[in-house]
C-alpha cells in the first residue's frame, strides 16, 4: 500500500452529538459520515417507552448491531415484530418500511450502518404511504 492511502479514521464515543433529524425521546448520533460514497454509520439511543416514526433509508441498505437493551423492529405493514436482544443484528433493505421502538425500562443502543455515505431517513405518515 502506497504512503498516499487514506488515513484510518476513528471517532470517541466521547464525540458523537445530536444529529440528523430526530424523534423525541430517541437520540441519533452520526459517527462516521461524509468520509467515502459507499458507506455511514452511527448510533441510536432510544430511551424507554419511545418509538420513532414509520420511515425507510431509501436507497440505503442498513445493519442495525444492538449494542445493549432489548429493541423492536416493526414491519410488514406494522404486523410483524422482531426483538433485538445485545449482540443480535439486523438487516433492513432499502425502501423497507419500518420502525424502532423501545417497550422496556432501559435504554437501547445500537450501532447503525448504511450503504451510501450520509443517513437517509425518509419519515412517512403511517404505513404504506411513500
Amino acid at each position: 500500500m502506497s504512503s498516499s492511502s487514506k488515513p484510518v479514521i476513528v471517532t470517541k464515543s466521547s464525540d458523537l452529538k445530536a444529529s440528523g433529524g430526530q424523534t423525541e425521546g430517541m437520540i441519533r448520533q452520526n459517527a462516521i459520515t461524509g468520509l467515502t460514497d459507499n458507506i455511514c454509520a452511527s448510533r441510536m439511543i432510544a430511551h424507554p417507552h419511545t418509538a420513532s416514526a414509520v420511515h425507510h433509508h431509501g436507497d440505503q441498505d442498513t445493519i442495525v448491531f444492538a449494542f445493549s437493551g432489548h429493541g423492536t423492529v416493526v414491519s410488514d405493514g406494522g404486523k410483524k415484530k422482531q426483538v433485538l436482544a445485545p449482540g443480535d443484528f439486523a438487516l433492513i433493505p432499502a425502501w423497507a418500511e419500518h420502525q424502532e421502538v423501545n417497550e422496556g425500562d432501559e435504554d437501547v443502543v445500537w450501532a447503525i450502518v448504511r450503504s451510501g455515505g450520509e443517513p437517509k431517513v425518509v419519515n412517512i405518515d403511517g404505513w404504506g404511504s411513500s
